[in-house]
């Protein structure tokens, strides 16, 4: 399976699925505490992360001058490619906007799939009207460089508490931003529909009025149920091309 059939896959799977199937495998600290969708309509999005780094600031260093350095944000876009999903480490800062309309809308220009932080954006009403989907905690209106300053790109950082290196899978829904390590993006693809067919039809038993002992999680005798209804009506895996 290659990295566009993990993503489309995993673009039907719930972030709170893929923490359940990392779970299983031992990891318990994946789901990024803090960002938020910016709109409730944002759908579900998937892609390798494009890591950057902010450390606190440093007053001789933090100053707009920095936004002219060759290691700065402006550059960082530049190098952004097609489908990524930006994730920016901000330590959690909450009153310093990492990024405002501008450079939302030169991501969004060179495509990239949204933006996920645990720090805030400013301008909101210009990124907004970018379109580009953001997980951030909020808002802010002084500049980054009143609180931080931009260390990086492209290197492991910590954002929300997790570990994420580039080149893992992000993965971004109503319920916040989740990492899939890259070693396991194709087993939590494999895996991650299966979880959500099996849910939906323990949904349709619940609404039956099946009692939940047995029934979530799934015993023994629940699967075999389970598994002659596929036989019944097995599901539609034609390519939808």
């Amino acid at each position: 399976m290659d990295q566009t059939d993990i993503i489309e896959r995993l673009k039907g799977v719930s972030t709170a699925t893929i923490t359940t199937i990392l779970l299983k495998k031992g990891l318990r600290n994946v789901w990024m505490r803090g960002p938020r969708p910016m709109h409730a309509s944002q759908p579900r999005l998937v892609g390798p992360a494009f890591t950057l780094r902010f450390i606190p600031a440093r007053e001789d260093l933090a100053t707009p001058d920095a936004w002219s350095s060759p290691r700065s944000t402006r550059a960082a876009i530049e190098q952004m490619p097609v489908g990524c999903m930006v994730v920016a480490g901000a330590m959690g800062v909450l009153d310093a906007g990492i990024f405002g309309d501008i450079l939302c809308a030169r991501m969004a220009k060179r495509g990239v799939a949204g933006l996920t932080t645990d720090g805030v954006v400013r301008d909101v009403a210009g990124v907004r009207a970018t379109a580009l989907p953001v997980w951030s905690q909020g808002v802010a209106a002084p500049p980054s460089v009143a609180g931080l300053i931009f260390a990086g790109w492209q290197d492991p950082i910590g954002c929300g508490g997790v570990a994420v290196y580039p080149g893992d899978l992000i993965v971004a829904d109503q319920d916040g931003a989740v990492v899939v390590p890259a070693a396991l993006a194709e087993f939590v693809a494999t895996q991650g529909p299966e979880q959500e067919q099996l849910e939906a039809w323990i949904v349709s038993e619940v609404e039956r009025g099946i009692p939940l002992p047995g029934l979530y999680p799934a015993d023994q005798a629940t699967r075999a149920r389970y598994e002659a209804s596929l036989v019944q009506s097995p599901p539609d895996r034609r390519d939808p091309g």
